[in-house]
């Protein structure tokens, strides 16, 4: 199964400025052997530009997708799907404002072909943001806190679900075609309708028991919401969207 093609989704939205980094941390992969999909959600920043221009050099087969109507789960599904359909068994997302560690495809593509069907990686601060102590420590200790309270609440603890709820999140996931064609995959709306992760999670939940947190599959994503709202709001966000911006266009903090 080692030969199994592996797909790699990054959905991007004014990314221009910080995309190099990831398509670059792709690129030091161990493991290249994977197909890479950007999907532009309506940049107009050249985020595009950027990607063709990395296509040139990339050590595997880029693509870039476009998808008009607005939304990272919007974006991430019109990815996955034409990848599914390209002949991809394997996929992974992470997005890009992020940085995948250097044996993050090697490690999601032992977990799947070792049996999982979905993988929750883990998520710490990028390193060339300088994060603080606070930044490094406390921040990420509240969201496992929350996502233990998470794995208790009512509504993730539903009969039909066949495994425990567990840490998600949405710029470190992979998993097999097979079980996101029959889960209904990511939804398709804004960003601040909802947690399109933990949708998708939930979805999975109810289709399979081979789901996977794994502290092994490391991707480094950036704090700058986290530093442009505090804390409490960033936390409140996460927590079902129980704060949001004022307007739609905040909810992408550049």
């Amino acid at each position: 199964m080692s030969s199994t093609v592996f797909a790699v989704v990054v959905p991007a939205y004014n990314e221009a400025e910080s995309i190099g980094g990831t398509l670059d941390a792709l690129a030091g992969q161990t493991d290249t052997g994977f197909r890479l999909f950007v999907v532009d959600n309506g940049s107009t920043d050249g985020t595009a530009e950027v990607v063709h221009r990395f296509a040139q050099r990339a050590p595997f087969p880029v693509e870039v997708l476009t998808e008009l109507e607005r939304g990272a789960g919007t974006a991430a599904d019109t990815g996955f799907r034409f990848a599914i359909a390209a002949g991809a068994m394997l996929l992974a997302r992470t997005d890009a404002d992020c940085r995948p560690a250097p044996n993050w495809v090697a490690t999601a593509r032992a977990y799947l072909i070792g049996g999982a069907a979905l993988v929750c990686g883990r998520s710490v601060p990028r390193r060339d943001e300088q994060p603080s102590w606070t930044e490094r420590h406390v921040f990420p200790a509240a969201v496992r806190l929350a996502a233990l309270y998470g794995r208790f609440r009512r509504a993730h603890r539903a009969p039909a679900f066949r495994a425990p709820f567990v840490l998600v999140h949405g710029h470190n996931l992979a998993f097999t075609a097979d079980l996101y064609l029959a889960c209904g995959g990511t939804p398709r709306e804004p960003l601040e309708a909802g947690s399109e992760d933990v949708t998708l999670l939930n979805r999975a939940r109810r289709h399979t028991d081979r789901i996977v947190r794994a502290e092994d599959l490391i991707v480094e994503s950036s704090l700058r919401r986290l530093r442009a709202w505090g804390a409490r709001r960033t936390l409140l966000w996460y927590w079902d969207r129980r704060w949001r911006p004022d307007s739609s266009a905040e909810v992408h903090v550049r």
